[in-house]
């Protein structure tokens, strides 16, 4: 809840666009939450205010999602002759438009509301919320405000591990469909440059970024997209500026906390690199410093957001990087036992947690017990061939070194079945029944 209503704060704050009349909606119902009542009348107000100013001739179809909010916060006040107002408010527009129910009509408008309402409170309804962009655009295909809901639920869909190239190209193209009706929406701009980073288009996307940030529209949000687009490029010294602008306008919010934390995490990786991952004397005493400010981030981050999966993910490796395994051992059981249901996120978690039972805690049988349990969830993604891939080497490396060889032959077996190479897993399968038939005989 602090976490949704820092960013919706943000959001009304920092992010320019044509489309507040939701948040302020949304912010209504946290504040009824938090038994604000008032406040969440004074934040109704407020969005019937914008209702008036951006849609004067619309202002009735576009107050019905405001309106129904009333009559259902009253209603819990107890203020019940007001909840009647608002609920004749819509029932008549409902009548004016010759809608058959007297308190419901399908228009993409009401769509739309829901889709924002949808994109703002978390991941697990961003598939929804593309459905319902999509279902307004069926009805008005080159609306802006629709065609940009649409492309931020469809880049938040396809942007965590590595989506197929058929969907990023699909991705790109609402982006920039929604470019080209908000031309100057400095935002979608940002996103756009991701993207094409995404599919290798670096510089065409660097453009974009630097476009994006000479534009004063957005500037919190952009800069956050900006040093995010940087530390990818690995420019990190530019990215953690930007990112330190970024967080002067918000000091609360995790997003920027945790890229700076990633960040760090980056300087540290090159100074390993630099010493063949064998730091000593002042580079050992660097990775150290990075590895605590590092860590101090991802706290930060985790106090503000606690359901951030990822950013336990990223502090538990940290723990691990400086030897606190029992730290990194707790941090990595907090996520594994939350509930979630988004596969490329499991495929991540368990990806990153076999990893650290396979390289730090030297324990094969969980790290393999992990990358199974990743390989279950199906989806198509990057962090899949990171598991199968990992899993291969392991498997190699055991037959190479005469251990446990049948299971690990199964194990290359299914691998092979897994990449769809059927005669490479028959012929790991029939291997490894020799060899536990060579067993069983000796024993």
């Amino acid at each position: 809840m602090p976490d949704l209503e820092n960013r919706i704060f943000d959001e009304i704050e920092f992010l320019d666009t044509k489309y507040n009349v939701g948040i302020y909606n949304l912010l209504a119902y946290v504040k009824h939450l938090k038994g604000q009542n008032e406040e969440a009348l004074k934040s109704l107000r407020e969005a019937e205010d914008l209702i008036q100013e951006e849609h004067g001739d619309q202002s009735g179809m576009r107050s019905l999602v405001t309106w129904g909010n009333y009559a259902w916060l009253y209603y819990h006040m107890g203020r019940l002759a007001e909840a009647q107002t608002y609920l004749d408010k819509v029932e008549n527009t409902c009548k004016k438009f010759a809608n058959p129910s007297s308190y419901r009509i399908d228009c993409p408008q009401m769509d739309c509301e829901e889709g924002w309402a949808l994109l703002k409170c978390g991941r697990k309804n961003y598939k929804r919320a593309k459905a319902c962009f999509e279902k307004a655009l069926e009805m008005d295909p080159e609306n802006p405000e629709f065609s940009t809901g649409y492309a931020i639920a469809t880049y938040r869909l396809d942007g965590f591990t590595g989506a197929t190239q058929m969907s990023k190209a699909f991705c790109l193209n609402t982006l920039k469909q929604a470019i080209r009706l908000n031309p100057e929406d400095a935002y979608i701009k940002a996103l756009l440059a991701l993207k094409l980073q995404d599919v290798g288009q670096e510089a065409e996307g660097e453009k974009y970024i630097e476009e994006a940030l000479t534009n004063t529209s957005s500037q919190t949000y952009v800069l956050r997209y900006a040093a995010k687009f940087y530390r990818r490029k690995g420019s990190l010294d530019k990215a953690l500026q930007l990112l330190q602008e970024a967080l002067k306008a918000t000091p609360s919010s995790a997003f920027v906390h945790h890229q700076i934390g990633l960040c760090y995490r980056g300087q540290m990786i090159q100074i390993k690199k630099a010493a063949n991952c064998k730091p000593r004397g002042q580079d050992r005493e660097n990775v150290n410093r990075l590895v605590g400010l590092a860590i101090d981030e991802f706290q930060k981050t985790l106090t503000l957001r606690p359901t951030f999966e990822l950013a336990y993910v990223s502090l538990a490796n940290m723990y691990a990087e400086i030897g606190h395994y029992r730290k990194a051992e707790d941090t990595f059981q907090k996520v594994l036992y939350m509930k979630i249901i988004d596969d490329c996120l499991l495929q991540e978690i368990h990806y990153q947690y076999g990893r650290f039972q396979e390289f730090h805690l030297k324990s094969e049988d969980k790290a393999i017990i992990h990358y199974l349990k990743g390989l279950k969830a199906e989806n198509m993604s990057y962090t899949r061939e990171k598991l199968l891939n990992a899993l291969e080497k392991l498997a190699k490396r055991r037959v190479h070194q005469n251990e446990c060889v049948v299971e690990s032959f199964s194990l290359l077996g299914l691998i092979h079945k897994l990449k769809g190479q059927v005669s490479e897993a028959l012929v790991c399968y029939e291997k490894a029944l020799r060899l536990a038939d060579h067993l069983n005989t000796m024993f």
